[in-house]
């Protein structure tokens, strides 16, 4: 199957009768072949938003192999059904930015599913406050750019060193900002720029263990589980939509070492499947909650 004319359709719209029937019906006459169809509406529970969610994969005719003709077809369905849709070539790879401070496992996950292939992106750059990690940059052949929070880390130093960083995504015409454990508390702003493209891992002890070393904390006071949460950045820290969590049980018999070493594990994984799943277009936002087409 050629991948330069499959493409990955997403929407969302109030949920109501006929949608799926009138987008596979609109794909079928165009000659499309759809090879995968997910769906969902979200209409149960206090917190129900009333939307419907679909995400078909399907492969196009070489005639309408292009994505801006491909949403022209949709233009009078996405009317009557008030559709949000978004239509994505496969071909094209997503441009990642990743973000790194003074911890590299996260970092060195990514890079190297990146370069085995198993997480099909392409990273024009990597971002740090510190130069703890410009050899491992290099060792990919990864521009790496050192932004320092020059003269500490009022609001002011710090809005002056996001818009460095807005400025290389707008010239690296990134799709993703990864922050692969980048420790710093992003302004409302870079918030508001980055939203629905930025995702960041953390510990999931959350609310309790705040502030330097969490996982010896856990321990001191014998927890039981260790997790992480990989979730879309927001004004709200570390309270964004939640992409993607997994645990571990822990005993007694660990140190606050191997308790660090188990989350650390846990974090890369998380955070890998959160990146993997939004390049793939499987990730829908649904107000402060997502569904994941997995």
């Amino acid at each position: 199957m050629v991948i330069d004319h499959q493409f990955v359709l997403t929407l969302a719209c109030p949920d109501t009768k006929g949608i799926v029937h009138a987008v596979s019906g609109l794909l079928y006459q165009a000659g499309c072949n759809i090879i995968d169809s997910q769906q969902f509406g979200d209409l149960e529970g206090d917190d129900a938003t009333g939307l419907f969610f679909m995400r078909v994969h399907f492969q196009a005719p070489p005639q309408l192999a292009n994505a801006d003709t491909l949403l022209t077809l949709f233009e009078h369905t996405r009317q009557q059904f008030s559709l949000q849709v978004h239509i994505h070539p496969l071909v094209k790879k997503p441009r990642v930015l990743l973000m790194v401070s003074q911890h590299g496992h996260c970092l060195n996950d990514l890079l190297f599913r990146f370069k085995s292939g198993s997480l099909t992106v392409d990273i024009p750059a990597i971002v740090s406050n510190h130069r703890a990690f410009e050899g491992l940059a290099a060792s990919y052949g990864i521009p790496f750019h050192h932004l320092p929070l020059v003269g500490g880390s009022s609001a002011q130093t710090k809005r002056e060193q996001e818009l460095q960083i807005e400025s290389l995504i707008a010239s690296e015409r990134i799709d993703l900002v990864v922050l692969a454990r980048y420790m710093q508390i992003l302004s409302g702003d870079f918030c508001q720029a980055l939203a629905g493209r930025a995702i960041n891992i953390h510990h999931s002890f959350l609310p309790s263990f705040k502030g330097a070393r969490p996982y010896f904390q856990a321990h001191a006071r014998g927890v039981k589980l260790i997790g992480a949460t990989a979730h879309y950045v927001t004004a709200d820290l570390d309270e964004g939509p939640i992409i993607e969590q997994d645990v571990q049980r822990v005993d007694h018999t660990l140190s606050a070492e191997d308790f660090t070493a188990v989350g650390r594990d846990i974090e890369c994984m998380v955070l890998a499947r959160a990146v993997r799943w939004h390049v793939e277009h499987r990730v829908l936002i649904n107000g402060h909650k997502c569904v994941v087409f997995r």
